[in-house]
């Protein structure tokens, strides 16, 4: 379960060009900003090293104009950088913020032993968001994920030597933790109790990565959290379920916001299906509770 899991062999997350491909297929109104990063803007790449030597690569636009508002978007569960382009487009095309996407661990064309799952990511992001003030100086950053990188988001949100950069955080369908996300996907998909297996899949998880799927909870980290936080969720989500993010927002004791966008059947699917008032949302949460104006 653990190979399966946090290794999968299947992944087509180092697939750049592939993704690429996806990313136009899927959101067709994108495709000429995407051409034009490749003209004008420029989708510019970087890499950091996290505090265990991994080298974790990354890519970064700036924005048309000169401007401190800068987003740093997290790409879910064995996707990739690439893959978050559609919230970059929201945020670089429509509310002109620098953007910097990076792969997590284990995915794209970043190193790594597994898949962390958003757990050990959170201090990878703190290192992301130091190289973030470095090639945007002065910058006031919103941390937006979906799915894994929601719950990176999460995670990242309750830590206490958050730098003051960081100004609010937006999570999209972020589970509560792993021991219950993967206890959910058990259930759904194999019919099978969370007793043994997932118990004795936990324990090797620490064993051989040094976390286990309890202490990996975005859950309790949010209730640490200071800085706003936006919490958005489809209605009919099954993958993570929706009944996730009553919990989330019910914890979180900063100022907050929650969005059930209606109608959503398929995961990570509310800027698909609703790309206009997606966009409405995260403006008025970041000019309002955020001060990014």
């Amino acid at each position: 379960m653990v190979d399966t899991a946090l290794i999968p062999s299947n992944s087509e997350s180092h697939d750049k060009e592939g993704s690429l491909r996806y990313m136009r297929m899927t959101y067709p109104q994108i495709a000429p900003w995407l051409d034009s990063l490749q003209v004008c803007h420029g989708l510019r790449d970087t890499t950091i090293t996290n505090e265990k030597g991994v080298h974790l690569k990354g890519y970064f636009v700036r924005a048309s104009h000169s401007t401190k508002h800068t987003a740093v978007l997290i790409h879910g569960y064995t996707d990739n950088a690439i893959r978050m382009l559609h919230i970059g487009y929201l945020y670089h095309h429509d509310l002109h913020y620098n953007i910097i996407l990076p792969d997590l661990q284990f995915h794209g064309e970043s190193e790594g032993r597994a898949i962390q799952m958003g757990w050990n990511d959170r201090s990878d992001m703190l290192r992301w968001i130091g190289a973030t003030e470095h090639i945007f100086p002065n910058a006031q950053i919103v941390v937006h994920g979906i799915s894994m990188g929601a719950a990176t988001t999460l995670c990242l949100s309750g830590e206490a030597n958050l730098p003051h950069s960081v100004r609010a955080f937006v999570e999209d369908c972020g589970y509560t933790s792993v021991w219950d996300e993967f206890g959910t996907q058990m259930k759904k998909k194999y019919g099978m109790p969370r007793f043994p297996i997932l118990y004795a899949a936990s324990a090797v998880c620490k064993i051989r990565f040094g976390w286990s799927f309890g202490e990996a909870s975005p859950l309790e980290q949010v209730k640490k959290a200071k800085r706003p936080i936006c919490f958005i969720h489809g209605d009919g989500d099954s993958y993570v379920p929706t009944w996730m993010v009553y919990q989330l927002y019910a914890a979180c004791k900063s100022r907050k916001c929650l969005w059930i966008a209606r109608n959503v059947k398929e995961h990570a699917k509310s800027y698909a299906t609703y790309p206009i008032e997606y966009k409405r949302l995260v403006r008025c949460f970041l000019t309002t509770e955020a001060g990014m104006k």
